[in-house]
């Protein structure tokens, strides 16, 4: 059965991206799906696979996750909002939950910014997002202030390698063409201590490298709110 997707109130014209150059990032990211799965689908169904309730996911993207939402709860116990400012991906995101039997929200905004009610959420879902958005901080507060009491941020992240290590130094001399090729991603960012140092309740996280060159070093794990 197709789920049709339904859209909020547009948000200001900053907050949504669209264009050429979007319009060929979402088309890139699309067809890696074979390879997301490959790198990280065995974490991805551990850690949202017992998702249940409503899920905010930032940066959602064509929807890669969507096969692994309610995978062990049901599709129709999920209810995905999908949080994605790249206008080009919300034709993939609905195809994705309609392939899966999710309910599906797409907000056209950005995660420093849900306009989502206070402790409306059982959980939110950030993979390999928080290395491009404008403010990570900005993203953590807003993620805290729409989960529930005991609700869940989970994420996987790739992070800056450790400080004296060279690959730390190249993350830092390729930063800037790194990030005009991969959409403003900042491969020296050290996430986990920004999750760490963000108010949550508890944060529980696995550090793991993939042959990936400069964005090799990964975390993956959950903070509760």
């Amino acid at each position: 059965m197709e789920i049709e997707g339904s859209e909020r109130t547009p948000p200001e014209a900053g907050e949504v991206r669209r264009g050429l150059g979007k319009a060929f990032f979402a088309w890139l990211l699309a067809h890696g799906g074979g390879t997301d799965r490959r790198l990280y689908g065995a974490r991805k169904r551990l850690l949202l696979g017992g998702l249940s309730g409503t899920v905010v996911e930032i940066g959602a993207g064509a929807g890669p996750n969507a096969e692994y939402l309610g995978a062990e709860a049901g599709a129709s116990g999920v209810r995905w909002i999908a949080v994605e400012p790249n206008v080009h991906f919300h034709p993939r995101l609905r195809r994705a939950a309609g392939a899966r039997g999710l309910d599906l929200e797409i907000v056209g905004g950005v995660a420093e910014r849900l306009p989502l009610a206070d402790a409306s959420a059982d959980a939110v879902v950030s993979t390999l997002v928080l290395c491009s958005v404008d403010s990570v901080a900005g993203v953590l507060a807003e993620v805290q202030r729409v989960l529930k009491p005991g609700g869940r941020f989970v994420f996987i992240e790739h992070v800056a390698a450790p400080e004296a290590s060279v690959l730390r130094r190249w993350q830092r001399r390729l930063r800037r063409p790194w990030g005009a090729l991969a959409d403003g991603c900042r491969p020296d960012q050290d996430t986990l201590a920004m999750i760490d140092r963000a108010g949550f309740a508890r944060v529980d996280a696995e550090r793991f490298h993939l042959r990936a060159g400069l964005v090799a070093p990964h975390v993956a794990g959950v903070a509760v709110r």
